[in-house]
Order: structure tokens, then C-alpha cells, then sequence
């Protein structure tokens, strides 16, 4: 299966070692992973992947408010309503699990399905989440 992962850090950052980690873990179950990177990359090519992977981190340590770049990653995209897609937030602070709900409702207000969700501890941790994407 293509799998798409859209790496949303809190700031514009080379790609975060948990995300690669989360790849590696899919990939190990012999899927097409490709990493986006929201800061960089607009999201067109979303629709052309059979899953959608979302890893993203708070901006804010107590409001679980997404980087801004997200929205508009996913937003006003055709093709990903119906998509199956996964949530993962990076644990940052003690209200990680709003902002893991408010990643899932803003995934979910376009359209996508989300049948999959976690909190990432750590790279390692990453890495099994990944394992279990499409088996």
C-alpha cells in the first residue's frame, strides 16, 4: 500500500526523528511510505495515496492548538474525503490527548477517516506504531 506520512512539527524543522522512525516502522511491513513535510510542501499529491498518516506536534504546551501549517495541508483538498488515515501527536505536555482530539476532528472535518490514532513517546515507540499501519 503508498502511504503517505504529513510531518507537521510545532516549527519549521528538518524532519523529526520519530516521523522517520514511524516510517521505518511501516515500511518494514513491506509499504510505499514517502514522508511530506507541511512547512514545506502544499499536499496535492495527498489523493494518490491509499493511506494518510498524520504526525504532528502541539503548539502551545497547554491548549493542544495544531501548528498552523496543518490546515492548510489538508484543507481544500479534493480526493481525501473517505481517505483512511491515521493521527499520532507527539507527547509534548500533560494535555497531549485534547490536542490528539483536535488533530482527529480537524482530519476528520475533511473528510478522512481516521481508524487509527496514537501518542508517540519517542522514536522507538514510533517505530512499533508504524509496525501495525495496514496489518
Amino acid at each position: 500500500m503508498r502511504i503517505a506520512i504529513v510531518s507537521a512539527p510545532a516549527e519549521r524543522k528538518p524532519i523529526p526523528d520519530y516521523v522517520k522512525a514511524l516510517q521505518n516502522g511501516m515500511a518494514s511491513q513491506r509499504h510505499s511510505v514517502d514522508i511530506i513535510d507541511a512547512w514545506t510542501e502544499d499536499g496535492f499529491c495527498l489523493p494518490s495515496y491509499g493511506y494518510i498518516a498524520v504526525a504532528a506536534e502541539t503548539v502551545s504546551l497547554f491548549g493542544g492548538r495544531m501548528p498552523e501549517v496543518l490546515p492548510k495541508v489538508l484543507g481544500g483538498r479534493s480526493g481525501l474525503g473517505g481517505k483512511k488515515s491515521a493521527a499520532f501527536l507527539k507527547k509534548t505536555g500533560p494535555f497531549t490527548a485534547k490536542g490528539l482530539a483536535r488533530l482527529m476532528d480537524a482530519m476528520e472535518k475533511e473528510g478522512m477517516l481516521v481508524n487509527w490514532s496514537g501518542i508517540i513517546l519517542n522514536a522507538s515507540h514510533a517505530e512499533a506504531l508504524g509496525r501495525h499501519i495496514g496489518s
